[in-house]
């Protein structure tokens, strides 16, 4: 009777472990039915994903790849800092993804910081050197030394150890546009795309107010204008290793730097640039920074068709602006030019000529390079009285533009 019990106890067991292990089982296969549901259903987005993509349509992607790293390149002003960064935060938010931000500073102020430690939406970088600087001629500024190693500090840390394939460069005393990514979104295509644009800057040197109009126009130039700018990764590689001791700006006008390639600036500055006092020690600031006209108007950039700046599309149509304009010549052309409706252009015969009418005007006269500020082609243009232009015309420049007979 014992042993009946024992055997009845152990069938019963055994019928247990069996429904255990079917109910194990059952289970485990509705798991991974569920899992594969799920998997499939992923893979069912992800061609979503990758069909939209093939239509143009990226928001899902764009989240995750940035258009550019914007810096801000920051030393020993952290009221400016400040201010900037406001700047940026204002219109930055809603394309944070897009357009992470950093702060970059050179040296060791604890002010400065501070300052960008104080914001969450930053990402704080620091140069410390602390070697002594050695000038290439005796009473040069080392403040200039400093900051182009300080550049290429930033530079090299957002695109080799950050692995960014855009950086937009700021300095610790400018505002930006209420469009100024959307600009920068718009022009990124066009660097990627036209090999012959070397950077894409915010900035037009002739952008005090009364030499500007449109704020939907973009230049071509062979003048490098600064101020802030985006360049590739690609251009960097280049750069990099051959970049100056000081002086960086000025180096990257030098022909034998930017080879022919050009760079894209608008009509009507993205950027202001508020800092009377620093390394320039105000030079030029009352007359050609102070007038400057930031955009306060939003250009809906993505609906643009910018292909008229392309290498191919660019000298026929400037060319067509520059002959539609009618000529003025004689030893008082620019008074002429007052009295003249519509497009004008004067041509000058050298440098100096250039210089003389470009003060009776009030524009730029600086050269670098044999190149005027502003300048494509030798052609300097801007607005005078309201929505006309003057195109200031080199002793070459009809030629170069393909209408030396008009």
């Amino acid at each position: 009777m014992a042993v009946r019990n024992i055997c009845d106890v152990r069938i019963l067991l055994f019928a247990a472990a069996a429904a255990f292990i079917y109910i194990q089982v059952e289970s485990e296969i509705h798991c991974t039915s569920q899992m594969r549901l799920l998997i499939d259903q992923i893979s069912m987005q992800q061609g979503r994903i990758v069909a939209l993509e093939g239509k143009g349509v990226q928001r899902l992607i764009d989240k995750q790849v940035p258009v550019a790293a914007v810096v801000v390149m920051a030393c020993s002003r952290p009221d400016y800092l400040e201010r900037t960064i406001d700047s940026i935060l204002k219109y930055q938010h809603s394309v944070a993804s897009k357009f992470p931000l950093f702060v970059s500073q050179d040296g060791a102020d604890e002010n400065v910081k501070n300052k960008a430690l104080n914001y969450n939406q930053v990402t704080y970088m620091q140069h410390l050197d602390f070697g002594p600087v050695h000038t290439e001629r005796a009473g040069e500024l080392i403040a200039y030394y400093k900051i182009a190693s300080h550049y290429k500090w930033a530079l090299d840390e957002l695109f080799y150890k950050h692995n960014f394939s855009r950086v937009i460069i700021l300095e610790d005393d400018m505002e930006i546009s209420v469009d100024f990514f959307d600009y920068f979104e718009a022009a990124a295509t066009l660097l990627e795309n036209d090999k012959t644009i070397l950077a894409v800057s915010s900035w037009n040197d002739n952008g005090q107010k009364q030499f500007v109009h449109d704020p939907n126009i973009l230049y071509r130039s062979d003048f490098f204008p600064g101020l802030g700018w985006m360049l590739t990764k690609s251009t960097w590689d280049e750069l990099s290793p051959k970049w100056p001791k000081a002086y960086w700006d000025d180096w990257l006008r030098l022909k034998e730097n930017h080879k022919g390639r050009q760079f894209i600036r608008p009509e009507v500055c993205r950027t202001y640039n508020f800092g009377e006092h620093g390394s320039s020690m105000g030079q030029f600031f009352k007359q050609y920074l102070e007038p400057i006209k930031m955009n306060d108007v939003h250009v809906d950039w993505k609906s643009m068709d910018l292909s008229y700046l392309t290498q191919e599309n660019y000298l026929r149509h400037f060319g067509n602006i520059v002959s539609n304009a009618k000529p003025v010549h004689g030893t008082d052309a620019v008074l002429k030019a007052y009295n003249i409706d519509g497009d004008v252009r004067i041509q000058y015969k050298d440098q100096p000529d250039f210089e003389h009418i470009a003060r009776q005007f009030g524009i730029f006269e600086e050269w670098k390079d044999g190149i005027p500020r502003t300048a494509y082609k030798g052609v300097v243009v801007f607005r005078f009285q309201t929505s006309r232009r003057i195109f200031l015309v080199g002793p070459d420049s009809l030629k170069q533009l393909g209408i030396e007979h008009t």
